[in-house]
């Protein structure tokens, strides 16, 4: 407990944290219980004796697993969620500590195999998204809004709910692509389809939605037969490296994160010779507010295997190799965090069922997923990129206008759908 009891001690500055270790000692962390959210400490148990021990060698992995295994409880009032954003503040704002491997040794280590994890074959591509998105449907069915939008919303008002935050980012990408009716349009990585059929609707163009996960595929074929469009909005299940012919437009949202950096220079040569000359590429991507780093051992093992997230520096660099140029620019700061809250709140409410499909353990992991990524969006430096590339700098209007006066058009254009199962969850 020592080398917790040291890391605690340096940096927990604000609140009160107090430990009960798996032998009955009691630890005590921070000035006091003030305007911490339930005017009381956090209490924490530990139930193992390895628990300590394995937290602090690395605290970001280590602290997940040992939640996941039932090594580390928390007490109520406060939960998994309250301890991260907790932590974290504390680590990240109030100490300016990282959470991730200590010393340097360690580093070179997790930055070499986080590099190795992002080569991106095609075989390796395709489990790689089979094991993020081929989960139950279920399982995204409760904790997403109506759309099944896997992504960041854009919360213009904090009081909107989920599903309005996700339709005004729908709005707000759409006026980004500046679509014209009867446009080919190509939308790489293209989840559960909500994206491609909102511009089918919207502007009547013809949509090719690629992925690489079969359950995901398989829905979006359902929702465009039930919504009549399938000769119009077409779903194939594909590595965006096998597609062919030229587009109008191009959109990826929520893709780069998958692509792996050694990749980079392939998709931005190939997507350069699908895009017509005066065509527009829009981007939108988790990013990191700072210089490259690399993926967390966690994340790489549970959640997103394979998987980064970019530094803008990275993004540019690359692009400008193929030919692109870079015609905006949007740092979305705080919205995921948001959305992420949401997204733990649901997840939540529906704990019972997700235990009845899964175990105990995949429901704790997801969890401390969803609580992790938040706090990374809240107090540490992510952010989501939002590029507009081009080939040609007339493609696209002089001014900004043209986004602002088409995503107010859209919003007006329909409401939110509700939640079919907030009743449920009441």
């Amino acid at each position: 407990m020592w080398l917790l009891d040291k890391f605690l001690t340096k940096i927990i500055k604000t609140g009160r944290l107090v430990i009960t270790d798996y032998d009955g000692k009691v630890y005590e962390y921070g000035p006091g219980p003030e305007g911490m959210e339930h005017g009381s400490p956090m209490h924490i148990r530990l139930t193992t004796k390895k628990a300590a021990n394995h937290i602090a060698r690395y605290p970001a992995v280590g602290a997940g697993e040992a939640y996941m295994w039932g090594w580390l409880v928390v007490e109520e009032p406060y939960d998994i969620r309250d301890m991260v954003l907790f932590v974290a503040m504390n680590a990240k704002v109030k100490s300016h500590t990282t959470l991730g491997a200590k010393g340097p040794f360690r580093q070179a280590v997790q930055k070499t195999l986080a590099k190795i994890d992002s080569v991106n074959l095609r075989g390796k591509a395709r489990k790689n998204a089979e094991h993020t998105y081929n989960l139950t449907r279920r399982l995204y069915e409760l904790f997403l809004d109506e759309d099944r939008q896997y992504t960041m919303g854009y919360h213009r008002d904090l009081n909107n709910s989920l599903e309005k935050a996700q339709l005004d980012k729908k709005a707000h990408i759409a006026a980004k692509l500046n679509i014209k009716p009867g446009m080919k349009v190509l939308d790489i990585g293209c989840g559960w389809g909500g994206l491609a059929l909102y511009l089918n609707r919207h502007y009547d163009c013809e949509v090719l939605g690629v992925a690489l996960a079969p359950d995901q595929i398989a829905f979006c074929q359902e929702r465009a037969r039930e919504a009549g469009v399938e000769d119009k909005v077409k779903f194939a299940l594909m590595d965006y490296r096998d597609v062919q012919g030229e587009f109008d437009r191009i959109s990826s949202v929520g893709l780069l994160e998958h692509v792996g950096t050694p990749h980079y220079p392939q998709f931005f040569q190939h997507t350069n010779r699908l895009l017509k000359p005066d065509g527009v590429m829009f981007s939108h991507c988790c990013g990191r507010a700072g210089p490259p780093g690399f993926t967390d051992a966690w994340t790489r093992k549970y959640i997103f295997p394979g998987g980064y997230i970019p530094s803008l520096s990275e993004l540019v660099k690359e692009s400008e190799k193929a030919g692109w140029q870079i015609m905006d620019v949007e740092g979305m700061r705080f919205h995921y965090s948001h959305t992420l809250e949401e997204w733990y709140n649901r997840t939540v409410m529906h704990k019972d069922e997700i235990v009845d499909m899964y175990d105990e353990t995949f429901y704790r992991m997801w969890q401390f997923y969803l609580a992790g990524a938040e706090q990374s969006f809240r107090h540490g430096r992510l952010v989501n990129w939002q590029i507009l590339y081009v080939k040609d700098r007339a493609a696209i209007p002089m001014t900004r206008d043209y986004m602002y006066e088409e995503s107010e058009r859209l919003r007006e254009s329909e409401e939110p759908p509700a939640w079919h199962l907030t009743q449920a969850a009441e």
